[in-house]
């Protein structure tokens, strides 16, 4: 027999609505990211590349994914 933590049914659920409060700040993170970058690209349309590079240490969502839809 193996010793498993079992949570009482408020704290598992407090686990999982602060999960999913840190899951959406990510993306709330990385749609500010996005949003930043494409206002510099805007504001300085020569400097691209140098933006680009800048973003790169961010987490990046797939494509495919629907980042708001549950």
């Amino acid at each position: 027999m193996t010793n498993r933590v079992s949570y009482a049914p408020q704290d598992f659920q407090k686990m999982c609505k602060q999960a999913e409060r840190d899951h959406e700040s990510k993306k709330l993170v990385v749609l500010m990211a996005r949003v930043k970058r494409q206002i510099a690209e805007r504001e300085n349309p020569g400097r691209i590349g140098e933006t680009s590079s800048t973003d790169s240490g961010l987490m990046r969502l797939p494509s495919r994914s629907a980042p708001f839809e549950r």
